[in-house]
């Protein structure tokens, strides 16, 4: 048991010090019964529409975001899309493996809404949102989700917020990447 706690700390201090250049994307997560509640507000100093690009550029996620082993648009009519995802999200030891097709609706520029139709953790429903204030573009993600496994209290949220800091920093970075490209 105290090998086991070592191991949880252990983790826990390494996902903090992964996080420290990303300590300004705000991640919430907290459990609710077996439902997990996520929230995220990323800001990044580039024009929206890059940030538009980015977020819906789903045939090219896996190339930007380290935890997508696939990604890509199965079907296409208008502002609705089906998109089939894999991956595998790791923190230490601990590694997840995940597929899912999700069914998105586009409202351009401004959301994007995301529903489980298969897949690992369902039911699932997100809204991202891309807003501009003073300046900053602001990618605002929430929704919940039901693991296929269980998450442990106290650490799983610690590990889901660690992870999804992390995607939005490397999501942010892609946005940068492309501004300065455009610039």
């Amino acid at each position: 048991m105290r090998h086991l706690a070592a191991l949880a700390a252990a983790l826990v201090l390494s996902s903090q010090a992964a996080a420290a250049g990303d300590a300004d994307i705000v991640v919430n997560v907290r459990k609710e019964g077996d439902a997990v509640h996520v929230a995220v507000d990323c800001p990044v100093r580039a024009p929206p529409e890059v940030a538009w690009d980015v977020m819906t550029d789903y045939d090219n996620m896996s190339k930007f975001i380290s935890n997508l082993t696939e990604s890509a648009v199965r079907m296409r009519m208008g502002n609705r899309l089906q998109v089939a995802q894999k991956g595998k999200a790791s923190r230490g030891p601990l590694s997840i493996s995940f597929q899912n097709m999700r069914e998105i609706e586009l409202v351009p520029k401004t959301e994007i809404r995301s529903k489980m139709i298969s897949g690992d953790n369902m039911p699932a429903e997100f809204v991202t949102r891309i807003e501009e204030r003073d300046g900053v573009t602001h990618v605002m993600h929430a929704g919940r989700y039901t693991p296929s496994m269980w998450v442990p209290p106290g650490i799983g949220p610690s590990l889901i917020e660690a992870e999804t800091r992390k995607q939005y920093g490397e999501i942010r970075a892609e946005i940068l990447k492309r501004a300065a490209k455009r610039g």
